[in-house]
């Protein structure tokens, strides 16, 4: 029997959606083996990546990356129905969700995956083979083609606009998580939707209301552990609450980023008088912190950094600029990377510094002796507002050092990354499912020749992919979750999620402004401001060109 004969047998057996889902799974890794076999021989001849090389085949190794995601979507997809039907509680609006997703995946492998909207990765793009394409054709024949067609799609619209609710189902949490998630959406709902708008609009700060509010809720200790003040819930608990609160506002999601990014580098790498005292603060709200580690003209090249910070007796004087600082005025505490040894070539220099600083005002934004700065007019992802910050002699106490010791600030800022990107894909969902929301609204209320839009097919089928994106994104992002409570190393798994999530919420976003048509282009309409909101998640927590990048050098070394 010759390879396609097989996988084309194997593929007519199964009836199930949980056994079809197995089986793309199943194609699609082995197509995945390939792709990662010819981009190898492409970029790492010897075995070992070859950073010239790398950047030459960028095209084939970003879509090697973006080719691993996908794989990793489908088979959490088929493990998700596996789970939900072993339960009992798969239900057949999330069949469909997932029928569509797996279905328009696969096609997208074989036939071309948008990394972006104008950028199409075709197989020969990385050197795949042509059998190797008509194997994963082959095993996955007629396995979704119904699912994802143009009528499944406006039956899906139709189950999700008699039962908008129905569309998250249980998404595979415990009831304690369901809970979380039940208390978090009325906070988004009561406290945040119905006000998002103007504080877009007039540009203003989240009010400390607001604020003070989501300390009493437990957001900034979410995961912090009991012992230090807060909940000691995990990263499956983040992902919830980022995602209700981002569907609200992805500002007021956004708020719990740097007091976990602050946690992360205090429980890991800051000495005991360090956790011991801040951890509580930063629990409880009492510290807000801010991240202040990019530079004009460095971006994503942290080992570029120019920011010194000297040793003078018992402190540190710090001199240089920063830039894209989030809610930096406001911020009570600033986790700050530095060159503390200038003699030190790139990473091996640099040190992390935990800055206390008076909160600013709108008079006196940066109370700070020898600190100043300006605010950077942005479209979107306002409320906290970005900062760019000069550092003119700032003198601090030796034990700001993140764990005493010098030169090690890259590598306490890298194990932040996973929990940051896992929260960001989060965040990503929760804005996904805003611009559904608003979507789903207008095109049932919107009358257009006699009948609401959703009643158009290709309204409909706008609807319904962006509601199986949602899910796929969801539970690849869960997923990176589950793996870093678990203690397991997921920088890949973290990776994917976000790259994913911050495509499927752009996406999500301008479709629903285009059902809006001209309304969705006016200032009043809220979808206006997700679509300026989803723009960001392309960009920060690592641009989607570097997050495809390092994806790419972990599957090629691994």
């Amino acid at each position: 029997m010759s390879l396609a004969e097989h996988h084309t047998s194997s593929a007519s057996a199964p009836s199930g959606i949980t056994a079809r889902a197995a089986t793309a799974a199943e194609a699609a890794r082995a197509y995945l083996a390939a792709a990662r076999e010819v981009v190898s021989a492409r970029v790492a001849p010897g075995g070992k990546v070859d950073a010239a090389l790398l950047e030459r085949e960028q095209v084939a190794a970003h879509g090697l990356a973006w080719t691993a995601t996908y794989v990793e979507t489908l088979t959490q997809l088929a493990d998700y129905l596996a789970r939900m039907e072993s339960q009992g509680t798969l239900t057949a609006m999330e069949e469909a969700l997932a029928g569509l997703a797996i279905g328009e995946y696969v096609a997208e492998l074989t036939g071309g995956l948008p990394m972006s909207q104008g950028e199409i990765l075709r197989p020969a793009d990385m050197g795949v083979a042509q059998d190797a394409v008509d194997a994963l054709t082959d095993a996955t024949a007629g396995l979704f083609t119904e699912a994802a067609s143009a009528e499944a799609r406006v039956a899906l619209a139709r189950m999700i606009e008699a039962d908008s609710s129905g569309f998250y189902g249980n998404a595979g949490l415990d009831e304690t998580l369901d809970l979380v998630r039940s208390q978090f959406r009325r906070f988004a709902d009561d406290k945040v939707t119905p006000f998002a708008h103007q504080w877009h609009l007039k540009d203003d700060l989240i009010p400390l209301e607001v604020i003070r509010e989501m300390s009493e809720l437990g957001v900034f200790g979410l995961t912090i552990p009991e012992n230090a003040g807060g909940l000691g819930m995990g990263k499956i608990a983040m992902c919830v609450v980022s995602e209700e609160l981002s569907r609200g506002y992805i500002g007021v999601g956004s708020l719990g980023t740097r007091s976990e990014i602050a946690a992360e580098l205090i429980m890991a790498g800051g000495t005991e008088e360090q956790k011991a005292r801040l951890l509580p603060k930063i629990a409880s709200g009492e510290i807000l912190p801010t991240a202040v580690f990019t530079e004009p003209n460095t971006g994503s090249d942290l080992a570029s950094l120019r920011t010194r910070a000297m040793k003078s007796g018992d402190s540190y004087v710090i001199t240089g600029n920063k830039t894209w600082i989030t809610h930096a005025a406001r911020a009570d505490m600033m986790t700050l990377l530095a060159r503390s040894n200038p003699d030190a070539p790139g990473y091996k220099g640099l040190s992390m510094f935990l800055v206390e600083k008076p909160r600013g005002t709108d008079a006196e934004p940066f109370p700070l002796e020898g600190m100043s700065g300006g605010e950077i007019g942005v479209l979107g992802y306002r409320g906290m507002k970005e900062y760019e910050i000069g550092f003119d002699g700032v003198e601090v106490p030796a034990s700001a050092l993140l764990g005493g010791e010098e030169g090690r600030g890259f590598k306490q800022l890298m194990a932040t990354f996973e929990s940051a990107r896992i929260q960001t894909a989060a965040r990503a969902v929760g804005v996904a499912q805003a611009a559904l929301d608003l979507g789903l609204a207008y095109a049932t209320e919107r009358q257009q020749f006699g009948k609401a839009l959703i009643n158009f097919p290709r309204v409909a089928g706008k609807l319904a992919m962006m509601a199986a994106e949602i899910l796929a994104a969801r539970q690849l992002t869960y997923f990176a979750a589950r793996e870093k409570d678990q203690g397991h190393r997921c920088d890949l798994e973290a990776g994917m999620a976000k790259l994913l999530g911050a495509r499927v919420a752009w996406a999500a976003a301008d479709n629903a402004l285009q059902i809006h048509g001209g309304n969705g282009f006016a200032l009043e309409y809220p979808v206006s401001r997700v679509l300026c909101d989803a723009r960001i998640l392309n960009i920060f927590e690592g641009a989607a060109e570097i997050q495809a990048q390092v994806i790419a050098r972990r599957l090629l070394e691994s």
